[in-house]
């Protein structure tokens, strides 16, 4: 199959896709609904990327104001926590970890975090631009406003990514039953995931 039909697609090769989490930072808790629900669903979607050994890579916008990555999130494994006060992930050393990671084998990038409308899909946008597929996860993506959220995920599918959610991005991590990895995995997706308003959206 070749890369422009998976990506016209949406598969996903866990030897060939990157976890990006994007500023959940505690001083956003107080200020944006659904939170610790969304934190919950996250966790389940980085604990299945560890055991499916997807790479994870974490940045903090602005931490010394806004905090740093909230404690109920289990980073130890990512490849890197970066500082930015750019908007976007695409800062020159992530590109630079990327490249280290990966080479010219990335296909995916599973995008996710803080705010919607602006990190994440300036994220997404940089990520589209260099041909890579997007896929934004939006059980775990919020923005204090759920008009400003509504309309990212509207803008995100506009210029080609997949909004989608926490399980679905496991399952085609998985692929199949037969994964042996499957018995670690389904002890997260055991549980329905939390609910982040994406019903009313």
């Amino acid at each position: 199959m070749s890369r422009q039909l998976v990506q016209q697609l949406g598969f996903l090769n866990s030897k060939k896709t990157l976890f990006l989490l994007c500023d959940v930072q505690e001083k956003f808790r107080p200020a944006i609904k659904n939170f610790d629900s969304m934190v919950k669903n996250t966790q389940k979607l980085i604990s299945a990327g560890k055991s499916l050994e997807v790479p994870l890579i974490c940045t903090e916008q602005y931490p010394e104001k806004l905090g740093n990555i909230v404690k109920e999130l289990d980073i130890k494994h990512a490849s890197g926590v970066y500082p930015k006060s750019l908007f976007s992930m695409a800062i020159p050393e992530i590109n630079s970890k990327i490249n280290e990671l990966f080479g010219s084998n990335l296909e995916s990038v599973v995008i996710f975090g803080i705010e919607a409308h602006i990190c994440v899909e300036q994220t997404a946008m940089d990520f589209r631009a260099q041909g890579i597929e997007v896929h934004v996860v939006a059980d775990c993506s919020l923005s204090r406003s759920l008009d400003d959220r509504t309309l990212a995920f509207e803008r995100l599918k506009q210029i080609g990514c997949f909004v989608t959610t926490s399980e679905n991005v496991i399952f085609k991590l998985l692929k199949t039953k037969d994964n042996p990895k499957f018995n670690d995995v389904r002890k997260y997706v055991s549980e329905v995931s939390a609910d982040t308003g994406l019903s009313k959206l």
